[in-house]
């Protein structure tokens, strides 16, 4: 009986680390917060870009872009603002992948780019010609590179969250932003203004909408099963 039962106890034990080791991990959240961003007021008239000195871009362009810090679209939307989970989200900490920012025509793309803190960042030149990325960081390192035609990636990093302007001092035309954030539940608004924020466990939320003309703006937001709403309106300035 004694040795029945240590073996037992044994297969028992040996079962016990099987469902240990090749347990199913939890599922992602399946409640998610979508809205849509708007503006009131008169916004500030995005403006031609002329790089008539620089005709290996322009001719990238069949239309001449404009610039993007206030980018609408119909029915008063905005474009290119950034929405995340800024409390409660016990979320992502680390990326397994890296991201990648491209300067293609002259131009960033994306013109936002969200990461996580600690996030390995990528920057190509795509273009014929030289750039010099310098992301105005204040609470990461500020640095000031060079990058010529050809030349391999910049491998980069931000440790800290914070929203960092990016220029070029080459081309006092192209500007961007990176999202450095602490969570990966994020979205960008689209041309319609809205967002789509999945994989959240049922909860209370700070949601923050982030625009780089115009700052921030949070609201409180429970999230269930399904899907919560939550709609951002900025007050736009022509200037």
């Amino acid at each position: 009986m004694r040795m029945k039962f240590f073996a037992a106890l044994a297969l028992t034990v040996a079962m016990g680390s099987a469902l240990m080791v090749f347990a199913t991990p939890p599922p992602a959240g399946s409640g998610s917060i979508t809205g849509k961003v708007t503006y009131t007021g008169t916004p500030m008239k995005m403006k031609p870009i002329d790089m008539s000195k620089e005709p290996s871009c322009a001719k990238q362009h069949a239309t001449p872009i404009t610039t993007e810090n206030v980018a609408t679209g119909p029915g008063n939307t905005l474009q290119w603002v950034v929405v995340y989970i800024s409390a409660g989200d016990e979320g992502t900490t680390t990326a397994s992948q890296g991201v990648r920012y491209d300067q293609k025509g002259c131009q960033y793309l994306p013109h936002v780019l969200t990461m996580l803190a600690g996030q390995q960042l990528q920057i190509y030149n795509d273009d014929q010609t030289s750039h010099n990325i310098h992301p105005l960081a204040k609470v990461n390192q500020e640095w000031n590179k060079s990058q010529p035609p050809g030349s391999p990636p910049i491998d980069t990093k931000w440790d800290k969250p914070e929203f960092i302007a990016v220029k070029c001092n080459i081309h006092p035309w192209m500007h961007g932003y990176f999202a450095v954030l602490k969570t990966s539940h994020v979205s960008i608004t689209g041309e319609d203004g809205t967002f789509d924020i999945k994989g959240l466990s049922p909860g209370k939320y700070t949601v923050t909408a982030w625009q780089e003309q115009y700052g921030t703006k949070t609201q409180d937001v429970t999230v269930g099963a399904g899907a919560a709403t939550a709609n951002f309106v900025f007050t736009a300035t022509p200037y």
